[in-house]
């Protein structure tokens, strides 16, 4: 299945294609890592803007005027602006951030690793998945940069807002067709990479690596690829629908006999709903695009440290395999307060509540596991700690928004902001630091400092509670979403509150600097790193040199004897086997 001639027998010498239209998946996988530390630094400065506007409306904010005049003349953010702000910070953070790095970015670089294969099955779709999700990139920051600048209608573009064209407000036109067009784009980015990992998880793995010896971090990018390959090709044809409202005239989503700053618009009989139904199927499998890489990243770390295996690797294997199915039958619990039928809202609630089974059958493993362990404390195992803390902190409040009576109530407000951003966006930041600090050694023949390490996790641990915690007091307190400013009314006691936040928020974001500089400084000047620095058991520790030689494995390719984690044993030299390693021990456990 793979594509017979597209990959070199060896190393390419030219700097164009070695590093850049590069058909390595190492190269590839740092690309996407790069991008998207690049999207997460733009969408953490866009976060601090709106924060510090929340905190203090009348303040003038130093530099963003030159962003826009007109939406933030002398610094001062228009409420307008703010909401253009906002949407682009929510499409960064989890198109290109938490759905990226996790997937497209680990998983390029670790995926022929894990499974013993010297490249993916399609070098050149992959390399050129990549640059349509740069393309899809550039596109949605060149928003920016039209006359009136980028969409106000949300990350989730909501119709009829989104479809109108200018009338419905500042960035409704050109910046909102751009915004579509860069989704479009990169769901064509998503569905050529998934197609790539899928390929290559069934067909190049080595002797001896049935699935169930597959690592669960592998699992994990194979069961997310299945998923983006579905929501992604919903998503596309949406945006494509929405892309036709504004330019050929058509009202896929413009109801008819819609008034709009006092203008009856000539266009009708679409469905504001049909965008919904449509953004939603693929929106809340989307957390899961986010969250599943990350639970076997933190699996994967955190079994290496806790020198013995999971109590059960089959069962967290169908667990995420659950989730990945249960996260297409819930999504209309985003709409309760769309009008659907009560009906309807019951049978969305029902198999949202039955989505945390599986989660918490894993977080118990995890928990169980841990129970008795001898845990190495370093900076990979303290974000895998810190994800478990969040994704229960986060997802623990799903429950009450699974309820439809309940969630009319706190839909419109701060307490759900506070549970997506624990449960997807700062779980899955916590899964990439740990996968970070913990495959940096591999990737780079470096080690990171332990001691910056540690003191990045302790703030950035304490400073995500502090900014979002809050969140869910605010929301009980009636506190609205989207709103640019509170000090009127009965929002005005809770500026304290949104003060503290936007502090936290600022410390939090500073300290992320410390991240930055570990990561650069010890790519060029860190400590030379062991070849298995963690005594891990895993394929991609058994390359002959880190970073890996080109063709991975050098000439020859593994052959698997045993289960990933191989951990635990009894009356040998080390207390682990690795999993190419033809030594047998009677308490070894394996999965085949």
């Amino acid at each position: 299945m793979s594509e017979p001639g597209t990959y070199p027998e060896a190393a390419p010498a030219g700097l164009i294609r070695k590093y850049v239209f590069s058909l390595n998946h190492k190269v590839i996988g740092k690309q996407y890592y790069v991008l998207s530390l690049l999207a997460v630094f733009i969408g953490t400065v866009l976060s601090w803007v709106m924060r510090i506007h929340l905190a203090w409306p009348n303040a003038a904010i130093p530099g963003v005027q030159f962003l826009s005049k007109t939406g933030a003349p002398g610094g001062m953010l228009t409420p307008e602006y703010y909401l253009q702000l906002m949407t682009m910070h929510g499409t960064l953070m989890i198109f290109f951030v938490v759905t990226t790095a996790p997937l497209a970015g680990f998983g390029n670089y670790f995926l022929p690793l894990q499974i013993g294969a010297e490249e993916m099955a399609f070098p050149r779709t992959n390399m050129m998945s990549f640059w349509v999700t740069f393309c899809a990139f550039i596109v949605a920051l060149s928003a920016f940069f039209v006359p009136e600048g980028p969409p106000l209608s949300g990350w989730t573009a909501y119709a009829p807002l989104s479809a109108l064209g200018q009338v419905a407000g500042p960035g409704q036109g050109t910046g909102q067709v751009l915004w579509a067009l860069s989704i479009a784009i990169f769901c064509v980015g998503q569905l050529l990479g998934s197609i790539n990992f899928i390929s290559t998880t069934l067909d190049l793995r080595c002797t001896g690596m049935s699935l169930m010896r597959l690592p669960l971090s592998a699992w994990a990018w194979f069961i997310t690829s299945c998923m983006s390959l579905t929501a992604f090709a919903v998503l596309l044809p949406a945006c494509v629908l929405l892309i036709l409202d504004h330019v050929a005239g058509t009202s896929f989503f413009i109801p008819s006999n819609l008034v709009v700053n006092d203008q009856l618009q000539p266009r009708g009989g679409g469905s504001a709903l049909l965008w919904q139904h449509l953004f939603w199927f693929f929106g809340h499998p989307e957390v899961y695009i986010a969250i599943v890489p990350a639970i076997g990243i933190v699996s994967h770390v955190l079994i290496a440290n806790m020198r013995r295996p999971l109590l059960s690797h089959r069962a967290v294997i169908y667990s995420m395999v659950t989730i990945a199915f249960l996260s297409y039958v819930v999504y209309g619990h985003h709409m309760f307060v769309s009008g659907m039928n009560p009906f309807a809202s019951v049978a969305f609630s029902l198999p949202t509540l039955a989505i945390t089974i599986p989660s918490t059958i894993v977080v118990l493993i995890w928990i169980g596991s841990l129970y008795g362990s001898k845990l190495r404390i370093n900076t990979a195992s303290l974000f895998a700690l810190g994800f478990i803390s969040m994704f229960v902190s986060g997802g623990v409040t799903g429950l009450f928004l699974a309820q439809p009576s309940l969630d009319i109530m706190l839909h419109a407000t701060y307490f759900v902001v506070g549970h997506f951003h624990l449960v997807m966006a700062v779980a899955a930041l916590f899964g990439i630091f740990a996968g970070t600090y913990f495959w940096f050694p591999k990737m780079t023949g470096r080690m990171m400092n332990e001691t910056l390490g540690k003191i990045h996790f302790w703030l950035t641990f304490v400073g995500a509670y502090c900014i979002f915690m809050p969140f869910y007091y605010l929301g009980m307190a009636g506190n609205v979403r989207r709103y640019q400013s509170f000090v009127d009314d009965f929002m005005a006691p809770l500026m304290p509150i949104h003060k503290f936040i936007t502090i936290a928020a600022l410390i939090t974001g500073f300290a992320q600097l410390i991240f930055l500089y570990n990561l650069i400084h010890s790519r060029f000047w860190g400590r030379p790193a062991p070849l298995n620095p963690w005594e891990a058991t895993s394929l991609e520790w058994c390359t002959p040199s880190s970073p890996p030689p080109f063709d991975n494995f050098g000439g020859k390719l593994p052959v698997v004897y045993h289960d990933p984690y191989q951990y635990g044993i009894e009356g040998g030299n080390n207390d682990y086997v690795m999993q190419n390693s033809p030594e047998q021990n009677n308490s070894a456990r394996d999965e085949r």
